[in-house]
């Protein structure tokens, strides 16, 4: 069964448990979903703005509140926390700037005459499955743009994160949300299975593992339902050699250790080309090491745990792995003694194929560096896996650097500057990095129906 639970991942104290919903109110949930949709859906948008506005008004005045609960949840450094909170303030503030022009209707060029246009209007009840790693992020990016297109929200959050998913259930109802546009639901993944597979629920977006994108996708290919799935990564940060080394190792330090290394888009592999290669090295190696590691709720630490002991482990053993297999450590390399799930800042050179840490996603403070001949080896390197999520390119050749991102299999390139994100800017993957896109515009066309309307010509 699953367990939703608050352990404080610093100490590995748990602090509260809370009880998985029984079936009863699953099925609440989705009635309740079902029958705002049939208001929601017709709400005029100013409505629509006014909520999302209003959203983003509490979360602005609970910002240091919400953010605490999140370094207690998953151990994310107070900082970054407070920073989760701006973004998500930014998002919900995007869809009710943007949202209604992104809904007018499109008119089409009849060739056989008379007019069409197409109209976008809501899909549904909506179910989305969300990660640990942004708590509040995640959820933004799901939530607004579709309570902006007239869908209603059946939330099912990570298990350990119950006190944020209730945090922003409590936001909608303050924020006057009709009853059951947004309802969080502390749901099995066998519950989740089977709200997916229920006629009334129209669609499905998960953020999280290959495993559950995968177990998702084949329910809701079954029920014929759409999927928008945000999956792993092991995005490249390419180092070529008329990039500034300096301010790339700060760069790759950042986009590879913020949030304690636990993104999908992070600097996992740092591509660099011979020509700067031990210049990057050295001082990447120092920039690491002066990472500031501890309490997370120390608004000093950079680093703090990572989600779990489990997650520590899991982290150490692939690490483990590839040195016993003859990888170098440069730096770090094992967990920390103390209670909770805590991991040195490493970097990991002279991984081979025969290593886990070359094809697996190593989701913590751990970066590979690679030394590539050039260019050619270095777009070689980076698109040879079966991620393609993101990818960060380091040039001071504004020429090379369109050259290669064209070449780049990814869904997302940034340029000298490492991988991140904005409402504005769409976000997703090709390969099994994910299917869909969110935030932006793009984010508001996933779960809508773009009905064409035909009108015949006036007849003389």
């Amino acid at each position: 069964m699953t367990q939703y639970a608050v352990t404080n991942p610093a100490t590995g104290e748990v602090l509260q448990t809370y009880p998985t919903a029984t079936d009863d109110q699953i099925q609440q949930a989705i009635a309740s979903a079902d029958s705002a949709f049939e208001k929601w859906r017709r709400s005029p948008l100013q409505e629509r703005v006014d909520l999302l506005n209003r959203v983003a008004d509490i979360y602005a005045e609970r910002r240091d509140e919400l953010a605490s609960i999140i370094t207690r949840e998953m151990g994310k450094p107070a900082k970054q926390a407070q920073g989760e909170i701006d973004i998500v303030i930014s998002i919900y503030r995007y869809y009710a700037d943007n949202g209604p022009s992104y809904l007018q209707d499109e008119e089409l060029n009849v060739v056989s005459g008379g007019t069409a246009v197409v109209v976008k209007e809501g899909l549904g009840p909506l179910l989305g499955i969300m990660p640990w790693n942004f708590p509040y992020y995640q959820v933004a990016r799901f939530a607004g743009p579709n309570l902006m297109n007239g869908n209603t929200i059946i939330l099912k959050h990570a298990p350990q994160c119950p006190e944020s998913a209730l945090a922003m259930e409590q936001i909608f109802i303050d924020a006057g949300a009709p009853e059951g546009a947004y309802v969080n639901i502390f749901a099995s993944n066998e519950q989740a299975a089977d709200i997916i597979a229920d006629p009334r629920v129209q669609g499905v977006s998960l953020t999280g593992s290959e495993r559950a994108g995968a177990a998702v996708a084949e329910v809701a290919g079954r029920n014929l339902k759409k999927v928008v799935l945000e999956l792993g990564g092991s995005d490249p940060f390419l180092v070529l050699d008329s990039a500034d080394t300096k301010k790339a190792a700060k760069l790759a330090m950042i986009g590879r250790f913020g949030n304690t290394g636990q993104a999908c888009n992070a600097a996992k592999r740092i591509i660099v080309d011979e020509k700067v290669y031990d210049e990057f090295a050295e001082q990447f190696t120092t920039a690491v090491s002066g990472i500031s590691v501890g309490d997370p709720a120390d608004d000093s630490t950079f680093v703090g745990p990572l989600s779990s002991v489990a997650a520590r482990d899991g982290l150490a053993a692939q690490v483990q792995d590839a040195v016993d297999k003859g990888a170098t450590v440069l730096a770090g390399g094992e967990p920390i003694e103390r209670d909770g799930a805590w991991y040195q800042p490493t970097i990991l050179t002279g991984v081979t194929k025969e290593m886990r840490a070359y094809t697996e996603e190593l989701f913590g403070p751990v970066a590979v560096l690679y030394k590539v001949s050039g260019p050619e080896e270095a777009v070689e390197m980076a698109n040879n896996t079966a991620y393609g999520l993101s990818a960060s390119v380091q040039t001071a050749d504004p020429e090379q650097a369109k050259e290669i991102a064209s070449r780049l299999e990814t869904g997302m390139v940034f340029i000298n500057e490492p991988a991140g994100t904005a409402a504005e800017l769409p976000f997703g993957g090709v390969k099994r990095s994910g299917i869909g896109r969110e935030l932006g515009k793009y984010g508001m066309d996933e779960f809508v129906n773009k009905k064409m309307v035909k009108t015949a010509p006036q007849k003389k």
